[in-house]
């Protein structure tokens, strides 16, 4: 007998995985409105063994066990030019484990320039770092090919790869990481600007969640 089509698959759980109190604030005010399914902001603390620590524990509970994980939050930029609030969007990030190639890269890039007009998108390596980066240290950095440097956005996608029974391919659990510039080679935290450049930086993690649930909607995690 014939009838209306039923719903179609559920989109897996949203896992958006940060490191400090303030990344979450930002987050979490942006709003569900437009998510197509559970989500949640996981505080991880600073460096790359909590983020492991965290994402691991997380998506060991059954309701998180298939989900969707981005990396965000602040980040340092390694390119002459960039600026406080320009948008970082992994297509791989790198760390000490191996690399981590990143879902859905372009859509993301599409994604957050309807969410923030005018704010820069710069696609690219970004590498992992155990330490705040400086100096000469930022330069060597750049001459890898990475764009930008955070202590977390590694581990966590490289946890979650690991985790669960998803492995690589075209199975592979979906992973992104995408990273607000709060600090840059002309504007370094250490600088009287920081204040104005915290606040920017602060203002656009809070308005990408539009651009995260998009991707998230791209999503059909198979379901075992």
């Amino acid at each position: 007998m014939g009838g209306e089509p039923g719903p179609g698959p559920a989109a897996p759980p949203l896992l958006i995985a940060c490191a400090l109190g303030i990344e979450q604030a930002a987050l979490r005010s942006g709003g569900r409105g437009g998510a197509p399914g559970p989500v949640t902001v996981l505080r991880t603390g600073m460096g790359p063994d909590r983020a492991r620590g965290a994402v691991s524990r997380a998506l060991g509970q059954r309701r998180w066990w298939d989900a969707a994980v981005i990396a965000s939050g602040f980040c340092a930029g390694l390119a002459p030019g960039m600026h406080p609030g320009d948008l970082i969007v992994a297509d791989e990030t790198r760390g000490p484990d191996g690399t981590t190639a990143c879902t859905g890269t372009d859509l993301l890039v599409e994604a957050l320039a309807r969410a923030v007009p005018g704010r820069a998108v710069h696609v690219g390596p970004l590498t992992g770092s155990a330490h705040v980066v400086r100096g000469p240290e930022r330069a060597a950095l750049r001459g890898t090919g990475a764009i930008a440097v955070d202590m977390e956005s590694a581990a966590t996608l490289r946890t979650a790869r690991a985790a669960g029974a998803f492995g690589e391919g075209p199975g592979a659990r979906p992973v992104a990481a995408v990273r607000v510039v709060v600090d840059a080679p002309e504007h370094e935290l250490v600088r009287i600007g920081t204040v104005r450049g915290g606040i920017s930086a602060f203002r656009v993690l809070r308005a990408i969640l539009p651009a995260f649930f998009e991707w998230h909607r791209s999503l059909l995690l198979p379901r075992r």
